[in-house]
């Protein structure tokens, strides 16, 4: 499943069946996992958003996310989040992807993950340009733990740029 493909699912109570809210973003850590949901709905000066942390989820598809209880939803400091998918001030989104040596593989478009692998992050979606999506279409590099998430780009080791056309090339035929 995509990142991408859940923002704007609706989030509901379990115990009450109530809607809750909808996702505007995820908040991520450096180990490559999900931590939890921001949902929409934040103040237009508000220094705070109502987050739900990974574990406060029951369950998730494609339709819907449901959690606990309305006691789930807490406000969390935006500066307290130190990484998330598409808004917040350090975002993976557009992020560029760079070998150790110096190699630009293109900037991330989204990001996925597997419900049986619960809230790891199993790869990146990477984008080289309009053009070259639409002449050899985007990328996908499988996460390792050498992968590391920088300030303002993903250093990922060398020999990726290879592993990145060997998933191409099984995925494509």
């Amino acid at each position: 499943m995509k990142l991408q493909e859940m923002i704007g699912l609706a989030v509901f109570d379990v115990e009450n069946g109530k809607e809750i809210g909808k996702i505007h973003d995820f908040i991520l850590d450096e180990n490559w996992l999900i931590t939890g949901l921001e949902l929409d709905g934040k103040a237009l000066f508000s220094t705070h958003v109502k987050s739900v942390s990974w574990e406060d989820i029951v369950a998730y598809g494609e339709d819907a996310v449901m959690i606990r209880n309305q006691e789930a939803v807490r406000k969390l400091g935006a500066n307290d989040i130190p990484l998330t998918y598409l808004l917040g001030k350090r975002k993976l989104k557009e992020m560029q992807v760079l070998t150790e040596d110096g190699i630009l593989l293109g900037r991330i478009s989204d990001v996925y993950f597997e419900q049986e692998q619960g809230n790891t992050i199993l790869g990146l979606e990477i984008s080289d340009g309009f053009v070259s999506d639409l002449i050899e279409g985007r990328k996908w590099l499988p996460c390792t733990a050498e992968m590391a998430i920088g300030e303002s780009a993903v250093m990922v080791p060398p020999m990726s740029e290879q592993r990145l056309e060997k998933a191409i090339n099984s995925v494509n035929g």
